[in-house]
């Protein structure tokens, strides 16, 4: 379950961003997550809270949002949403593909609060 360790890496970096802030608390992690990067969303949220046990962000919610699959089209230009297995253009239908979103893990948002 490489979850956790991804889980950790997150939280390291929240940390930073809180130190960075003089936050004394993160209280919602806002976190984009598409269906090709590898990752379960929902094995990230089942060990979000033992990863994050004893740190800044031991009280905050991890808010996760599925990305699309979007695909540029080398045959039209076209860029259309595809499905998991289905990487072919909306527009012409044509195999001929790029992925230019979808396997992305990608930190969006941290909300913290300070004491001034």
């Amino acid at each position: 379950m490489h979850e956790l360790s991804i889980c950790q890496s997150l939280l390291n970096q929240v940390s930073n961003l809180a130190a960075e802030h003089n936050a004394s608390a993160v209280e919602n992690i806002y976190l984009q997550v598409g269906p090709l990067s590898g990752v379960e969303p929902e094995l990230l949220q089942s060990v979000f809270p033992f990863a994050s046990a004893n740190t800044v962000a031991e009280q905050a919610k991890l808010i996760i949002s599925s990305m699309p699959i979007r695909v540029h089209c080398r045959t039209c230009s076209g860029e259309s949403e595809a499905t998991i297995n289905r990487l072919v253009c909306g527009l012409c239908g044509d195999w001929h593909t790029e992925l230019i979103a979808g396997d992305e893990l990608l930190l969006e948002r941290v909300e913290m609060r300070t004491d001034h």
